[in-house]
């Protein structure tokens, strides 16, 4: 999402829209009548915040599970590790009509037969025995707009990434508003989202010779959800359940230290993921053990609505781990 620079504020209210005839949000009021107009980027964030997130006083859990495979050439694909974890996120609408987000995310890998979370991993290409480092992420905030989101990655003169750019619109002032490519059958509303970044790697080739994969990284995501018209659509429902696919791509995670094994290649993740707002009781048993007991502030609600500095996974790396040269 894009982080704004001004700051707001305030204790968790249910989700009111401008109303056009009060003159809030420049007339561009969500419906009322219990439906949704997929082609008024009000409704578009109100729907999306719901899915995503939940416009209740607690967050909503979602979770993960899934394979990384590797990508050698034109070799067979190899299977790795496991990739799992969770978010919990909350959602409010602000009186502009736009967005707020805030959440906490964590991404653990796992052993592919017991699912227990990686402390090491035995490289296959380089014979080396790693440190496994779990992804850890308690700052994600950030409001959304009637403009479709773009991040900023890398370094200044990185070109931004426009989120879902197969799927956006484009209006007559060269905007690209907030307008998703939900697609309803009856009462199941399906729904694509995708980013494709590429940036300056943070963990540099020059100080992490053998973690860095080169000067530049292509990480992308990509996520088909399920869920229901009519929760989405009621107002008297504050967060819809939903189900989804996930996969990722990107060159090797840098703690797999690859950078001089010689072996081109990427990480393919296939993942599934669910939100039933029961509480935690979508997080697998072995995810939620361990963060009880290594991590239990990422099972607690945030506590402000401030802009974050959500972090990637190699800024991750680059913060928390030493230079190697």
């Amino acid at each position: 999402m894009s982080v704004l620079p001004d700051l707001i504020r305030g204790s968790f209210a249910s989700p009111q829209f401008p109303d056009a005839a009060t003159g809030g949000g420049g007339g561009n009021s969500t419906s009322k009548s219990g439906e949704l107009d997929f082609s008024n980027p009000y409704d578009n964030l109100y729907a999306f915040g719901k899915l995503w997130a939940s416009y209740e006083d607690k967050p909503c859990y979602s979770a993960f599970d899934g394979v990384l495979f590797a990508m050698v050439g034109d070799e067979r694909l190899k299977p790795l590790f496991r990739y799992c974890g969770f978010g919990g996120f909350q959602a409010k609408v602000l009186p502009s009509g736009n967005v707020r987000l805030r959440g906490k995310e964590v991404g653990y890998f796992a052993d592919l037969a017991t699912g227990e979370i990686l402390q090491t991993w035995d490289n296959p290409w380089t014979g080396e025995t790693v440190e496994v480092l779990n992804f850890l992420n308690d700052r994600i905030r950030g409001e959304v707009t009637p403009i479709m989101p773009t991040f900023a990655m890398g370094e200044e003169g990185d070109a931004p990434t426009l989120m879902n750019e197969g799927t956006a619109i484009v209006d007559e002032n060269g905007n690209y508003p907030f307008i998703l490519p939900w697609r309803r059958i009856n009462d199941n509303v399906l729904l694509e989202w995708d980013y494709t970044h590429r940036y300056r790697n943070p963990v540099t080739p020059g100080k992490w010779p053998k973690a860095s994969t080169g000067e530049y990284i292509n990480p992308s995501e990509h996520f088909t959800f399920f869920s229901s018209y009519r929760q989405l659509a009621d107002r008297n429902i504050l967060s819809a359940d939903f189900r989804c696919g996930f996969s990722r791509m990107a060159p090797w995670w840098p703690w797999m230290r690859m950078g001089q094994s010689g072996v081109a290649g990427y990480v393919f993740g296939r993942m599934h993921s669910i939100k039933t707002n029961s509480g935690f009781d979508d997080i697998s048993p072995n995810v939620l053990a361990y963060t009880e007991k290594h991590h239990p502030d990422f099972l607690e609600a945030c506590t402000d609505w401030d802009d974050g500095f959500p972090i990637g996974t190699w800024e991750a790396f680059a913060r928390e781990i030493p230079p190697e040269v």
